[in-house]
């Protein structure tokens, strides 16, 4: 296929590099980043689009996906999919789906799940919102840039997805780090709580397969001074729009709020930002129930 790709940051760059080592024909396009091996540079994001089957989105947020989708659009052959993978607000997502649909081009919106390893092996787990004809056109490309893709509706509800399921990641995450700051103190060795919890009724991902204790469980960003394998910033942003999509649709999610305080605390006050997220349990340790 022909691809456009925009947006060659952490995760766009080696998507990028993988779609061409599959063979596709791929030019890519960034305001600052190079190109990866294998992906011809254009000039402008309206050049990467010009004659391509499917253009593709890694963006920052989803009033930068608008102004691309804006300039890209026009560019595209009718027929093109515009398929972003940015994790972005569903308004935005919904309002670029239209925008490409009038001009009778089609949009799928896939953000992913796996960061930036998942993003270099090839691996990611993709969300899909959009109809089922741009689903199955961009359907062989996900083979490429991940092991899995899940459509789970019409436009935006890929998006709808990734918000609900780390919103879930971030409480559950808080949950994990509290009760180990808890059993600290409470003498109970970590080993020791981390097979108890992980067989019993208080599991999850952050405790099974995430572990935020040093030297328990399987190997985690604990385990490497917390440096992010999902930068706490990054938590903060999903949580952000967690709350941004609640509020649009009056959904009463009081522990997605809790959450998104405690990570704008955590980012913005007490220097997490460039820490993985599960660096909270450093945090809760040093801490008591009176500051």
């Amino acid at each position: 296929m022909k691809i456009g790709f925009i947006g060659l940051g952490n995760m766009g760059a080696p998507m990028a590099r993988n779609l061409a080592a599959a063979g596709h024909d791929v030019a890519g396009f960034d305001t600052v980043a190079p190109c990866p091996a294998g992906v011809l540079e254009a000039a402008s994001a309206a050049e990467a689009a010009k004659g391509a089957d499917v253009v593709l989105t890694m963006l920052p947020n989803g009033a930068i996906l608008r102004a691309v989708a804006a300039e890209v659009i026009p560019a595209m052959q009718p027929g093109a999919v515009l398929l972003d993978c940015s994790t972005v607000d569903v308004e935005s997502a919904r309002a670029v789906a239209t925008m490409a649909e009038a001009a009778g081009c089609m949009a799928v919106d896939a953000p992913v799940s796996g960061g930036t390893g998942g993003a270099d092996a090839g691996t990611l787990t993709f969300m899909a919102g959009g109809p089922d004809a741009a689903f199955a056109k961009v359907a062989p490309l996900f083979d490429v840039m991940g092991q899995k893709a899940v459509h789970c509706g019409d436009a935006g509800a890929g998006q709808a997805a990734k918000i609900c399921n780390n919103m879930i990641l971030g409480i559950t995450m808080i949950a994990t780090c509290e009760a180990f700051a808890l059993a600290d103190k409470l003498g109970l060795d970590r080993q020791k709580m981390f097979d108890v919890v992980s067989t019993s009724s208080g599991q999850s991902w952050s405790m099974n397969t995430y572990c935020p204790a040093t030297g328990v469980g399987p190997k985690s960003p604990a385990d490497n001074d917390y440096k992010p394998g999902f930068a706490a910033e990054l938590m903060l942003k999903d949580l952000r729009l967690s709350q941004q999509a609640a509020e649009a649709v009056d959904a009463d999610t009081p522990l997605g709020q809790a959450a998104t305080g405690l990570y704008e605390q955590f980012v913005e006050a007490e220097g997490g930002a460039g820490k993985d997220f599960s660096a909270m349990l450093p945090r809760f340790v040093a801490r008591g129930r009176h500051g």
